[in-house]
């Protein structure tokens, strides 16, 4: 059943330590929310190299898309000769075009207020004018209010141009183009499915099996494959998920599941759920969470209660280790490696921890002394790295309770007196078979961007803050030195928890809470031996 698809795995990608492709996926960098099935944000083409300086309005494009473009997938080539960015937020999906960045084509979904640009420009303004103190939070908490049912951030492109989303409801809906050929043509909604009647929760989260099956995770524990044209459906709920829908906190986000899956290309899917680490495996035919098959289930420390806040990552490829990666649950996190395969037979296991656990290691910051640091984005992956960032704020007003902490790294994260600091890097060892402390950049800020690592430039990229203004940071990924910074601006390019993104030409771009921000002059071209994109005529 794999076979086929594990030979498409390239020399560049096994030397770049990157996983295979998945042949029912876009053919592009990224295709679904982190990039791949792996969910690494990691790519391999090159990105912006410097120097520091200010961005002029001339080098920003900024499209006004209306709130909650946390992502955007990348089109493979249409017949035409054209690619797009596919992305939705609230209220609509949009398709913009890959080389001018012009929205093409806009989807209001159906019931939904619209937001319209006036309103976001108001924001806009008032945020500039106030961002710290019990107003500006009361402005923040404002427009955060239309977040509040937001359940629709994983999505999946798949090779069609067909754009996978999810609902609260149990609704999955397939929409494409109105001409398949045409990348310019409107947006039609496809075909929709309901989850089955006995399956619970929002959905958490998509990805796309390298048979080409739909996979949608529930936050209530529920596994789901589906055919892509909807035709047939597998189930699985996880173990351990008994009473899930108990264990909810109410909020969009902090559910028994928080975040969606990782898939590997021999079948395994990795959820990480409130307290536990899960490999479900799927051979083509049937679901399942038996040790015999090659499933297995490992707990994680928890005793902050909410769980990882991390998408599953994936590390190591072909004959090397392999992990999956989390951060767990405790109000200091740690970042956590389990073979996520047959455990060594001599691997004498970590005192106090499931064997299966290959390597924990806790995050500082570079700063024993500090007892809180939480990240709400996945654990960003390349090689046998591991990096994450810090989303704690610092100096917490009184009056800031502790559900609305995250408008201070969110809508308010470029205020100094509150944007976190700290950057972290771990590598696992192979010949020790040790997972290490690797650097700590302790001077950057990343309050809520999700960061992204170019292999050809041999840089992490992550939206960061200086001063007040919005900044694109650009880190060595071998040493954490900082390389150069470009200032942005303000909260028009606020990042609120989006994925940094380099497009198919290494032009950064990132969702905004109204809208969507490209930097014009950042690109790098594509590195050898990688097609460039044909161009319309």
């Amino acid at each position: 059943m794999y076979a086929g698809a594990l030979s498409l795995v390239t020399m560049q990608a096994l030397a770049a330590n990157l996983p295979p492709k998945n042949p029912y996926l876009a053919d592009s960098t990224n295709s679904m929310a982190h990039g791949n099935p792996a969910q690494q944000d990691a790519v391999p083409q090159a990105g912006p190299t410097g120097p520091t300086r200010t961005l002029t309005p001339t080098q920003i494009d900024y499209r006004h898309v209306g709130p909650g473009h946390f992502g955007a997938a990348i089109s493979g080539v249409y017949a035409d000769g054209g690619r797009v960015y596919w992305g939705n937020g609230i209220d609509r999906i949009v398709k913009i075009d890959h080389e001018t960045f012009d929205v093409l084509q806009e989807y209001r979904f159906p019931g939904e207020r619209v937001y319209a640009k006036d309103e976001a420009e108001a924001a806009i303004v008032a945020l500039d004018a106030d961002n710290d103190g019990f107003l500006a939070l009361a402005k923040a908490f404002r427009q955060m209010l239309k977040y509040r049912d937001l359940a629709n951030i994983y999505t999946v492109l798949d090779r069609q141009h067909q754009y996978y989303i999810g609902s609260r409801d149990g609704t999955i809906t397939a929409y494409g183009d109105a001409d398949p050929t045409d990348s310019r043509s409107a947006i039609v909604p496809l075909r929709e499915m309901r989850l089955p009647p006995s399956v619970t929760g929002s959905v958490m989260g998509l990805n796309m099996t390298y048979d080409g099956w739909l996979l949608v995770v529930t936050e209530h524990g529920y596994v789901v494959l589906t055919r892509r044209d909807f035709s047939e459906t597998k189930l699985l709920r996880l173990r351990h998920s008994e009473g899930a829908q108990d264990k909810a906190t109410g909020r969009t986000g902090r559910g028994w599941i928080r975040n969606g899956p990782a898939l590997d290309a021999e079948g395994g899917i990795y959820i990480a759920s409130q307290e536990h680490m899960h490999k479900v495996a799927w051979n083509g035919e049937r679901l399942s969470s038996a040790p015999a098959d090659g499933a297995w289930t490992a707990p994680y420390g928890n005793s902050w209660g909410h769980g990882t806040g991390a998408t599953p990552s994936l590390m190591g490829f072909g004959d090397e280790d392999r992990f999956v990666v989390i951060t767990d649950g405790e109000p200091r996190m740690n970042v956590v490696l389990y073979w996520r395969d047959r455990i060594p037979h001599d691997w004498p296991g970590l005192p106090g921890h499931h064997r299966r656990v290959a390597g924990v290691q806790p995050v500082t910051m570079g700063d024993p002394s500090l007892t809180e640091i939480q990240s709400e984005q996945s654990v960003v992956v390349a090689g046998y790295g591991a990096l994450v960032v810090n989303n704690e704020p610092r100096n917490v007003p009184w009056y800031v309770p502790e559900r609305a902490k995250s408008l201070l790294v969110g809508l308010l994260g470029n205020n100094p007196r509150h944007q976190p600091y700290g950057v972290q890097k771990f590598s696992w060892r192979p010949e020790r078979r040790a997972f290490e402390a690797d650097w700590v950049n302790r001077k950057v800020s990343s309050p809520s961007s999700v960061p992204l690592v170019s292999i050809a430039s041999n840089l992490v990229y992550l939206i960061g803050a200086r001063a007040g203004r919005f900044t694109l940071e650009a880190l060595d990924w071998g040493t954490g030195a900082s390389r150069f910074h470009y200032v942005i601006g303000g909260q028009r390019y606020n990042v609120m928890y989006a994925g940094t993104l380099l497009d198919e030409d290494g032009r950064i771009h990132y969702g905004t809470p109204w809208g969507r921000v490209r930097l014009r002059h950042s690109g790098g071209r594509p590195p050898p031996g990688q097609a460039e994109p044909r161009r319309r005529p």
